[in-house]
């Protein structure tokens, strides 16, 4: 079997990801993952953080527990783990939504999330239907803060979440935060001034296979944790093998590799970002 190919991407590196769901890792015995083409160990700690040993070379990575979550970087952090506020506010159910197996670039894993062309073929009855199949003008961007932002979204879904009555016209925010974690903001189906917060952290296994982790931050609507993580379930369940039969598995980063619609303006600013930020791992860089 050929060996995983081991990441070199600087910002990958001496990143935060999350290897685990706190509340399915094993407390008594040892769990196995990967994490950019290296085989890690987890170990129960003797606090309440577990270790994390590289199995290669048989040393510690560094670790932290963020949100119900068990991070690790296999460099030196450069920065904190993604600061998500709504975390703080306490009308809000906060729910993992469990660890997804994809195979399937993480990158391209990230770009199905941002791609409302799909929601009423994939998601019928669900988070779009026929006849309202087009996506209307919004507006994208890359701030201040190097993030892509993409704004000004609306799509017409049947049932938006699991406290939906009825369908209605759902406003979405898209933020690229890092190359492997995107967060989505949608009005809440209950008070449509608010907006329910899906931030989706996707482990980079190795180029060809991730594991996604969804964190839920859902405005208290009566809907209860558990519909909650169902519902998301349900929706990924439709979205894996969509992604698992793409072809090329690894995104393209050459803009001559795939011809863009409108609908896919902000899929062209997150490739093009993610050239910008040397990213290559998970992805079929572009020609010079």
């Amino acid at each position: 079997m050929k060996s995983a190919t081991l990441c070199s991407d600087h910002v990958l590196l001496n990143d935060w990801h999350v290897i685990a769901d706190l509340a399915n890792l094993p407390t008594d015995k040892a769990f196995h993952t990967r994490l950019l083409g290296l085989a890690l160990t987890v170990r129960p700690g003797d606090a309440a953080e577990p270790r994390v040993i590289r199995d290669d070379v048989g040393e510690q990575v560094a670790t932290t527990c963020r949100y119900g979550f068990l991070w690790a970087c296999l460099g030196t952090p450069e920065r904190d783990v993604l600061l998500v506020p709504e975390v703080e506010e306490g009308d809000r159910y906060l729910v993992t939504g469990g660890s997804i197996a994809v195979r399937a670039s993480g990158l391209r894993t990230v770009e199905n999330f941002l791609d409302m062309g799909h929601l009423p073929f994939v998601h019928p009855g669900y988070l779009g239907e026929e006849p309202h199949t087009e996506v209307a003008p919004y507006n994208v961007r890359v701030t201040e803060t190097d993030e892509v932002l993409a704004t000004e979204c609306k799509f017409f879904q049947p049932l938006a979440s699991p406290s939906a009555k009825g369908g209605f016209m759902v406003d979405y925010v898209y933020k690229v935060v890092r190359p492997y974690t995107v967060a989505l903001y949608k009005s809440n189906s209950v008070h449509k001034h608010r907006s329910d917060v899906i931030v989706l952290f996707v482990q980079p296994v190795d180029e060809d296979n991730c594991v996604a982790h969804p964190l839920l931050c859902y405005v208290r609507d009566g809907t209860g944790e558990a519909a909650i993580r169902s519902f998301m379930q349900l929706i990924f369940a439709q979205d894996k093998p969509i992604l698992e039969n793409q072809l090329p598995k690894r995104l393209p980063l050459d803009p001559r590799a795939e011809t863009p619609i409108r609908a896919d303006a902000v899929s062209v600013h997150y490739r093009r970002w993610l050239r910008d930020h040397a990213v290559s791992y998970g992805a079929i860089p572009a020609r010079l």
